[in-house]
């Protein structure tokens, strides 16, 4: 349609758009020159008609600095209504007290494009003119320079930017690359945004599935210490997530989820297509006053964030938050959250930390490359994940790996798998006590050596008693080379000698499952003995194997012949 037959002008200086409604077949869209230069043409009309109250008589409507930067004159001026048929630079009306800036995206075709201004979505993404899937989705394309969308927003209002003319442009559809562009003021004209919207090849699960994997949840949300790569320190992140029964790209999956357009889930107490996860690191000091939450609003002069993490809730020397509005807290600023207040620590400005997209980091489709601060549970982490902690270090999870015995026959079958002594027999000095054992109640067994690193984390011991037995001794956790037992035993009537023999019984049990497992950090192949007993009811003759736990992890199934 011709701009003429879509606008009008009052005599008050409303310039107003009455053409086709947005996104209806023959609504109108001009660049801000083709505005200006309908204005001047109308202005130099020797008489006004129709609803163009407009001609030679009347005061100069507009003034062009460039082809992208149109200024509205005297109290002339367009409503948000006429802003969405208008794209291509900026208009700026009542003497700069109101301003809207030009925003091209450059994206694939069909991209579907928010808005955050302000610590909000925009809910009228007008922009986004046709069903997404089209041949179109965006308003005012060029494909030619591979721009998807082209419109205008309201950067200032009443004399005021809002949000310093801060725009933060993202995607987050289902099944597509998720993506944003920061835009820090937005200037006069154009301001281009540079999307990635693709196929995601790790997110092809259909979203009505991803929607049932509730098994998946946050442990921690907050600082945590978790010991990622087993080198027996601690380090802090932000989040300790349970994977539940999905694999590590069905967990990606779920992140991407939550934070999808349209989410309804909450996050660290921020709405998931908001959430974006940690952006920067704040150093605090004294003054102090109360205790600092998590996933709570924090403000200070210039700016809002959300904090996810502390270190402490009194004491605390850091925090970690998702910057929502403004700038971040700078050196000796009073930083107020809840009732509690902190102080940014003089002479050290915040530390932006980069962020992912989706928060939690990238999928290879076997593999999780975290985000910064970032974190599952240990148990739910392999070899190849990666993860980087708060102190911005990357930590690589231990391959562990698990062995199985398999052909078990639930309620009968006793079985037993130990170091292999070389000979397909059962190392029984695989280590020797440091010390004898007599008291009545041991919690302690150190021997000689180090226990090997890949030693389950909890299990089983063996030890040569002075009747010469082999009495078996559940452990809740070792240490170089000792091991604590799970409960005080009584060693004063049958005690165990200095350097007597010990050795790890991996698995040593009677058969609950048809299955029987444990699992190890892999450092090299290790030999293992496995035997299984059945004197029951049905007995059959003892199976005796050797088998290796290698960095795959390793398994035997045995056999069963009878002995009745």
């Amino acid at each position: 349609m011709p701009i003429a037959d879509d606008i009008s002008i009052a005599a008050n200086g409303d310039i107003r758009y009455t053409g086709a409604a947005h996104g209806a077949s023959g609504s109108g869209y001009y660049t801000v020159l083709e505005f200006h230069r309908f204005l001047q043409d109308r202005a130099d009309d020797q008489t006004s008609s129709g609803d163009d109250l407009m001609d030679i008589s009347r005061e100069t409507p507009s003034d062009k600095q460039f082809d992208t930067i149109i200024t509205l004159l005297g109290s002339y001026n367009i409503d948000d209504t006429l802003a969405e048929h208008l794209y291509g630079g900026s208009i700026i009306q009542g003497g700069g007290n109101v301003i809207y800036d030009g925003v091209a995206v450059i994206a694939a075709a069909d991209a579907f494009v928010e808005v955050v201004q302000n610590g909000a979505l925009i809910a009228n993404d007008f922009w986004n003119s046709t069903p997404f899937g089209s041949a179109n989705s965006g308003l005012n394309p060029d494909p030619a320079q591979g721009l998807s969308h082209r419109f205008m927003l309201k950067v200032r209002t009443g004399g005021a930017d809002i949000d310093g003319r801060r725009l933060l442009v993202q995607t987050r559809e289902w099944g597509k690359t998720f993506s944003e562009f920061k835009i820090n003021g937005t200037s006069r004209g154009v301001n281009v945004a540079a999307l990635n919207f693709s196929n995601d090849l790790n997110n092809l699960t259909a979203v009505g599935t991803v929607a049932g994997f509730t098994d998946i949840v946050n442990l921690t949300a907050g600082y945590n210490q978790l010991d990622v790569d087993a080198n027996s320190v601690a380090e802090p992140y932000y989040s300790r997530w349970d994977r539940g029964s999905r694999s590590i790209n069905q967990f990606y999956e779920r992140m991407k989820w939550l934070t999808r357009r349209g989410s309804a889930e909450t996050l660290y107490g921020l709405n998931g297509e908001l959430f974006r996860g940690i952006t920067h690191e704040v150093a605090v000091t004294t003054p102090r006053s109360g205790t600092v939450a998590e996933g709570v609003a924090a403000s200070w002069t210039g700016g809002t964030g959300q904090v996810l993490a502390r270190d402490s809730g009194s004491t605390a020397t850091k925090l970690w938050i998702q910057l929502l509005t403004g700038v971040a807290p700078t050196a000796g600023q009073t930083i107020t959250i809840g009732a509690a207040t902190v102080t940014a620590a003089a002479g050290t400005p915040s530390t932006e930390r980069q962020v992912s997209f989706p928060f939690c980091g990238v999928s290879t489709g076997s593999a999780l490359i975290g985000a910064y601060g970032f974190a599952l549970e240990t148990a739910d982490l392999s070899v190849n994940d990666r993860l980087f902690d708060l102190n911005n270090v990357q930590r690589n999870p231990p391959n562990l790996v698990t062995f199985t015995v398999a052909g078990l026959v639930v309620g009968e079958d006793t079985v037993l798998v130990g170091p292999e002594n070389g000979s397909g027999g059962l190392l029984l000095n695989q280590f020797t006590l440091n010390g004898a054992l007599s008291g009545a109640a041991v919690t302690a067994v150190m021997v000689n050596g180090p226990i090997p690193a890949d030693t389950p984390t909890t299990g089983t011991i063996r030890i040569l008693r002075a009747n010469g037995a082999y009495t078996r001794h559940p452990y809740s956790s070792w240490s170089g080379s000792t091991f604590t037992l799970a409960s005080a035993t009584n060693f004063s009537t049958n005690n165990a000698a200095n350097g007597a023999n010990c050795y790890i019984s991996y698995i040593d049990k009677v058969a609950d499952a048809t299955t029987a497992s444990f699992q190890a950090t892999y450092l090299a192949d290790r030999p293992l003995y496995v035997r299984r007993r059945d004197g029951g009811a049905t007995p059959t003759k003892t199976f005796e194997g050797v088998a290796t736990l290698g960095s795959a992890g390793g398994s035997i199934t045995v056999q069963r012949q009878s002995d009745a």
